[in-house]
């Protein structure tokens, strides 16, 4: 699998970490110039944002969790030559079923929507860390 085809799926997580990233920094300038919420009432993480701005905010911290982990194999399969078509299939996955989540937690954002989604990514992702592991260490005992 070439370097670039297994690069395309981080390419997409990382598009929808940043899109995130600014519509919750957009919703939070103008929660604030609206008055919705006092500066000083957020200015230490205080958890004082409208309900919406929190849950913008908290489908763009959901980006920082177990896609590291996906980012760190990508690299990791890419480095040692573990990469494939199988890894490929699953990083698609993965990464499509962080963009369901995060559109079911940005318009329902109802749980048991949302926990089978993030529930098919985290397998997906396993999957992908147990196929590396395996390779890797089948190389180095082999």
């Amino acid at each position: 699998m070439s370097m670039q085809a297994m690069l395309m799926p981080v390419f997409a997580q990382v598009a929808l970490t940043f899109v995130l990233l600014f519509w919750m920094q957009f919703s939070r300038m103008r929660a604030i110039r609206r008055g919705q919420v006092p500066a000083h009432s957020i200015a230490l993480r205080e958890p004082n944002w409208p309900p919406r701005v929190t849950q913008i905010g908290n489908a763009y911290h959901n980006q920082l969790e177990t896609p590291l982990l996906f980012y760190v194999l990508i690299l990791l399969a890419l480095v040692t030559s573990t990469a494939d078509s199988i890894l490929f299939v699953l990083s698609w996955l993965f990464v499509a079923s962080r963009f369901v989540h995060a559109y079911i937690h940005l318009t329902s954002n109802r749980i048991d929507r949302r926990a089978p989604v993030f529930l098919v990514g985290a397998i997906g992702l396993a999957l992908m860390w147990i196929i590396v592991a395996a390779r890797l260490t089948i190389a180095f005992t082999g």
